[in-house]
């Protein structure tokens, strides 16, 4: 039954939008592409999630293909890689968020303290350069430090390495796909965190200092508590992501010798999905990493809406 009322509230609702369109409109004309891009490469192409469900054959094309249910799922749970690829891309992910996380709110926090603005600046833009480096460029300066002769092989060598070039180990590498990434990524990610510090009450430090409080209590009691939503709706993406480790710097830095710590769910997809072009079984891999994602995603998302408040819905 409808309440009394209901009519005119839809109005209204009609007649916000309306107005909200009439003043807005070019904003709305400059969404277009946008959402143009979204619906073709984002919405359309997920009806190729139906290939994991079937024996994908392309002359009879995606609708035509014999179903096999969850034959693709069952075989990657039964693989032998399957262990492998899980591990690898759990550690790199636990990893990248214990080290590569913090480091960017370290970062801003010390920035938030440089009172010299020519020198903040100056390293500022420092450490953003990095950032806009190609994946390709960062690999090849990672692979002439790492090779047999190189600066960083040389400096293990000092401290009683014995392995060989670092880039060839697969105990190095981990540790060297995170150390590059937090440094190619550090100002960048960074920029948030400034901005977010922006906007915290200089009034708040003023009345703090007549209290008595150092940097440290200002810090602890302000600083953080300010930052500290943007920090939880980051955490939250950063863990709805933890199964997807890009595939673009791996398979740049992997090599046979490698696979056993380096060869994760991406680079696993990428290898069986594009060289052996088994299509099904590659997308029915890449379902399984997306669905893991959101449950993650959820779960992290209501954590932090219980803990702080915050969350992304």
């Amino acid at each position: 039954m409808k309440r009394a009322g209901d009519s005119a509230y839809k109005k209204s609702r009609a007649e916000i939008i309306k107005a909200d369109f009439k003043r807005n409109k070019v904003l709305y004309f400059l969404f277009i592409p946008v959402l143009v891009y979204f619906i073709i490469f984002h919405y359309i192409p997920m009806a190729g999630v139906f290939m994991a469900f079937e024996d994908y054959n392309i002359k009879k094309g995606l609708f035509g293909s014999d179903l096999v249910g969850f034959a693709h799922f069952l075989k990657f749970f039964r693989s032998q890689y399957f262990i492998r690829v899980l591990r690898n891309t759990l550690l790199i992910s636990f990893y990248g968020l214990l080290f590569s996380f913090p480091f960017p709110i370290i970062f801003a926090l010390c920035l938030n303290e440089v009172r010299r603005k020519g020198f903040k600046k100056a390293v500022q833009t420092i450490s953003y350069l990095p950032y806009f480096i190609s994946v390709v460029v960062v690999v090849s300066i990672l692979f002439d430090f790492t090779k047999s002769g190189g600066v960083l092989t040389n400096a293990a060598t000092a401290f009683g390495w014995k392995g060989g070039a670092l880039i060839s180990s697969p105990k190095w590498f981990r540790t060297l796909f995170i150390g590059s990434n937090i440094w190619q990524h550090l100002g960048y990610s960074a920029i948030i965190y400034i901005s977010a510090l922006s906007g915290i009450d200089p009034e708040l430090y003023d009345a703090a200092k007549i209290d008595g409080a150092g940097r440290w209590k200002q810090t602890l009691y302000i600083t953080l508590p300010g930052i500290a939503s943007t920090i939880v709706v980051l955490l939250i993406l950063r863990m709805g992501s933890i199964m997807s480790v890009g595939y673009e710097k791996i398979i740049l830095m992997y090599k046979p010798a490698t696979y056993e710590t380096a060869d994760v769910i991406s680079s696993y997809v990428y290898r069986v999905g594009l060289i052996q072009a088994n299509y099904s079984y590659s997308t029915a891999i890449n379902l399984f990493n997306s669905v893991v994602n959101f449950i993650v995603l959820a779960v992290a998302n209501k954590l932090g809406k219980k803990i702080s408040g915050s969350g992304l819905w």
